[in-house]
């Protein structure tokens, strides 16, 4: 049983550290770069159906903070610590990510205020332009970032209580979806208002346009983790804590 039990704890601290490893390089990184995922042409009837405000002529092109690529994998880990562990579990692995988030803006802002060897550091001006936009990143992915992931914890618990513990696609997917929404809108609108997404981003329609392409390659991406979720759940069904207890 102690061999087990170091085990489960063991696949605890691994989803853990997928959590918090994406969660931490999506804010170092959030919009620090924007990325093509794809471009596409759109046929003429598609056309009429698409608002010229998402489509530049007569293709659509997704681009994305490159923090956002690394994002979806803290839900898909949410999902599966809430699946095999409980809810308790999950909601104590979002507040020590909010934590984290909060130790490293402390660390960074040490460094900050403290005085510079003349003549001995190299990167200053990397460091400072570092810092200066890490910060209004940070505070305001840990707004969202505590709202989103709250919203997905109990969501999912939700629907596995309305399924009786059936339908895993839908309790991955609907609280998934929705709360990647809630992330999307949150994030953006405070980075838009605290000035940190670029000259580009000038108006509420490049916001909005922005919103859409983060939330729809976080919809299709939860949709692609559905198989993995399965996966994850067949592979270690033995740790669930409903089987366990």
């Amino acid at each position: 049983m102690d061999s087990f039990k170091l085990k489960r704890d063991t696949l605890f601290l691994f989803l853990s550290g997928i959590f918090l490893t994406s969660l931490v390089l999506g804010n170092v990184i959030g919009t620090t770069k924007f990325v093509t995922i794809f471009t596409l042409e759109l046929p003429t009837w598609l056309q009429a159906l698409t608002p010229e405000l998402v489509r530049n002529g007569n293709s659509y092109t997704m681009s994305v903070p490159a923090g956002v690529i690394a994002y979806p994998f803290t839900f898909l880990a949410t999902d599966l610590v809430s699946e095999l562990f409980g809810r308790k579990r999950a909601q104590m692995l979002v507040w020590v990510g909010f934590g984290m988030n909060v130790f490293m803006l402390l660390l960074m802002s040490i460094n900050h205020w403290l005085p510079n060897s003349a003549g001995v550091s190299g990167g200053l001006d990397l460091f400072e332009g570092v810092y200066q936009f890490m910060v209004g990143n940070t505070i305001a992915s840990m707004i969202a970032y505590l709202i989103a992931q709250s919203v997905d914890v109990r969501l999912y618990h939700f629907w596995k209580r309305l399924t009786k513990g059936k339908h895993l696609w839908l309790r991955n997917n609907a609280s998934t979806t929705v709360s990647q929404l809630v992330d999307s809108t949150a994030i953006i609108t405070i980075l838009y208002l605290a000035g940190n997404l670029g000259d580009a981003i000038d108006s509420v329609g490049a916001v909005v346009i922005l919103i859409i392409n983060s939330y729809l390659f976080k919809f299709f991406f939860a949709l692609f983790d559905t198989p993995l979720m399965y996966l994850g759940v067949r592979l270690l069904q033995n740790y669930d804590e409903d089987k366990v207890e």
